[in-house]
């Protein structure tokens, strides 16, 4: 497994370097946000773990940048700071986790683990999803409204994919946490709202008929009818 590794304190990104080769990865340093977008290519890694705060691009930076050419390898983003901002924004522009400085290499690793057997599950695929006028197609990524194209994120784009696999069936907060994160969110369950926000804005705003609801004290759920 070939692991991309941005980290600008060396000791720490030698370390890691060398955690990882006694696991049989392989893991590729990078200190310069800036220099690692230039270089990525689609594809040459398994896993990509960014720390936030480096020289140049940002890890949010360097996220968002990956995203636009490689919306599926898996992202970690590492930070010495625990802000719920920042987790917001490292998910909005498509990290898969998030881990907070000093941790543990063996948490990092069970994290690690959790992202390449997500990502090496065959999944039944669908190539058409409708529910009233809202059109999800699983493999290109794309949802449609009304004949029209939505922009979400990767991690709203797998929020709503789960809420639409559920068949209207209510989800509550904790099994969407676990379906999009693979672990409890240590914050609280408040970023599941702020993403089902993120999404009705996208998904409902301007359209008389709602498709995201609430159903309170038990979760929510996808469906053209409260």
């Amino acid at each position: 497994m070939k692991i991309l590794l941005l980290e600008d304190d060396f000791t720490l990104s030698k370390e890691i370097v060398s955690f990882f080769d006694s696991k049989s990865f392989q893991c590729y340093p990078f200190y310069d946000g800036s220099l690692l977008v230039k270089k990525y290519k689609p594809n040459d890694y398994d896993l990509i773990i960014l720390d936030i705060n480096v020289p140049g691009k940002n890890g949010i930076e360097v996220c968002k940048a990956i995203r636009e050419l490689d919306k599926k390898t898996p992202i970690i983003m590492l930070t010495a700071f625990s802000e719920i901002e920042d987790k917001l924004t490292s998910f909005e522009f498509g990290a898969d986790d998030y881990l907070v400085k000093p941790f543990h290499f063996q948490e990092l690793f069970a994290r690690v683990n959790s992202l390449l057997r997500r990502k090496e599950t065959p999944q039944q695929v669908q190539q058409k999803i409708v529910i009233q006028d809202l059109e999800i197609f699983e493999t290109e990524m794309k949802v449609f409204r009304s004949g029209e194209e939505i922009k979400l994120t990767p991690k709203e784009f797998k929020l709503l994919l789960t809420l639409a696999n559920a068949n209207g069936n209510i989800l509550s907060k904790q099994f969407i946490a676990d379906k999009l994160w693979d672990y409890h969110i240590e914050t609280n369950q408040n970023t599941i709202e702020v993403y089902i926000n993120f999404l009705r804005k996208k998904i409902d705003k301007d359209h008389p008929v709602k498709l995201i609801h609430t159903k309170i004290g038990y979760g929510y759920y996808l469906n053209e009818f409260e």
